[in-house]
């Protein structure tokens, strides 16, 4: 028996031995990181409010954050061959809880700057997480199921994203510094911070907490995930031709997403969309990822009838469409409020500005199912190792740095939050073009040492 032959058996046993459990702790981790993320929307909101920020200085947040993915990813994929899953995802975890502590001091401190460092260390674990968890789902079970169980899993990071934004929205956007044509005082600013503390101080505790739960499971994380133990070279992803195009396609989507997720709320509350105060903006953004949610539990649904990357260009093709509303109504003058109708997580005015505020809304249904399927279309068809393949494409996460700058940058020159959204609708093509590509090259199963083609 080969080498190669061993490990993939050795691989199968540890899957059935230790799989369920494993499996059961990496889907919290979805939920946890995402929960963590979207913590951003809110924040950013409360930061450009706080420290009285330009639409490019309030990005930053999401600058800070994201741009860890491109500084730690290549690293985070050596760690993760050379230590292993287990000891990936404790140290991940506690980078977070690292990073929330810090948010903490920067609270207290009313720094902003030091804000952006918090956001950015606890952006590094949730990096070493993503690099360790995409590839540990994808790799447990049929190759030809693999797209299906990370987007399952992907269906609870939603979940995490919408309990992110809607733990934001009534923990963060709280108190008198947040109405409309306030004059803003010092114990205004102060209050806010306060609940910034307190948010993440929570996090931190029970995040710590976690890692102990990890701890005591983490010889069943071992056996259920690929072998490691010896050094990959992250760069070696860098020769693979659909390596480079997963990951191209990752940089572009992530930013569509965060742009959009990151400026939701401000598009909402604006006069001529919805009018409504920014705790209402922010309870209604939820409706972005429980969208995506839904879009991700019925697309792991139709992974199991449909081609993942037939899928891919019908999402695309959605997402492209609804961003064409978003930018043609830029001009539209919207009706007068007739009454209010209340959609359980948030009550908004009957008005035609729903329609704009639904169609940025609505493309959470269509981001559902492409992150995890341009991943695993990509290590399906790379001919780099996984942990060097997945360290590429959470590097190219980075995206959700830039773009959102873009975005607010496309903002400042227009005069228009509708305009802007000609960053997402680019990186939407991309993708639309991606999946086309991806339905004509030849495929592999998801292993440490392949041979596929490029």
């Amino acid at each position: 028996m080969t080498d190669a032959a061993i490990a993939k058996s050795t691989t199968q046993v540890g899957g059935k031995n230790g799989g369920g459990v494993a499996v059961v702790y990496v889907t919290c981790l979805f939920f946890i990181w995402a929960l963590v993320t979207n913590l951003l929307d809110p924040l950013l909101k409360t930061m450009k409010t706080v420290f009285t920020l330009t639409p490019v200085e309030a990005n930053l947040t999401g600058f800070a954050f994201f741009i860890a993915y491109g500084v730690m990813s290549m690293p985070s994929a050596a760690f993760l061959s050379k230590l292993g899953y287990a000891k990936s995802v404790m140290v991940g975890l506690g980078g977070i809880v690292v990073g929330c502590f810090i948010a903490i001091a920067a609270a207290k401190l009313h720094t902003f700057a030091l804000v952006l460092t918090a956001l950015f260390v606890m952006a590094s674990g949730i990096t070493l997480l993503q690099v360790a968890a995409n590839p540990l789902i994808a790799s447990m079970g049929r190759p030809e199921d693999s797209s299906f169980r990370l987007n399952l899993s992907q269906a609870f990071n939603s979940l995490g994203a919408a309990c992110g934004l809607w733990f934001g929205a009534n923990f963060l956007l709280k108190g008198e510094i947040f109405k409309k044509g306030i004059t803003i005082t010092e114990p205004m600013r102060e209050q806010a911070l306060g609940f910034v503390s307190n948010v993440y101080f929570v996090i931190g505790l029970g995040l710590a907490l976690f890692i102990l739960a990890i701890f005591f499971v983490r010889q069943r994380i071992t056996e259920a995930a690929p072998k490691t133990g010896h050094f990959v070279n992250p760069l070696t992803a860098l020769s693979s031709k659909w390596a480079n195009l997963g990951a191209i396609g990752i940089f572009l989507y992530v930013g569509a997403e965060v742009a959009i997720s990151l400026n939701l709320l401000l598009f909402i509350e604006q006069a001529h969309i919805l009018n409504i105060p920014a705790e209402q903006a922010g309870k209604m953004t939820t409706f972005y990822m429980v969208f995506a949610m839904i879009g991700r539990f019925s697309g792991s649904a139709l992974l199991k009838s449909f081609k993942d990357y037939a899928l891919l260009t019908v999402v695309a093709l959605g997402a492209i469409a609804l961003s064409l509303v978003v930018i043609l109504t830029k001009d539209m003058v919207p009706s007068a409020h007739a009454g209010e109708i209340s959609l359980l997580l948030a009550t908004v005015p009957v008005t035609t500005g729903l329609i704009p505020a639904f169609a940025a809304l609505l493309i959470g249904l269509f981001n559902s199912i492409m992150f995890p399927t341009i991943f695993t279309l990509t290590l399906q068809r790379s001919s780099a190792p996984a942990s060097a393949t997945s360290g590429l494409l959470c590097m190219a996460i980075v995206g959700g740095a830039f773009l959102p700058l873009a975005f607010g940058k496309i903002e400042e020159m227009t005069g228009s939050k509708s305009l802007a959204f000609v960053a997402p609708l680019i990186c939407y093509l991309y993708v639309l073009w991606f999946s086309l590509a991806a339905k004509k090259a030849p495929t592999h199963e998801i292993e440490e040492g392949v041979a596929g083609g490029h």
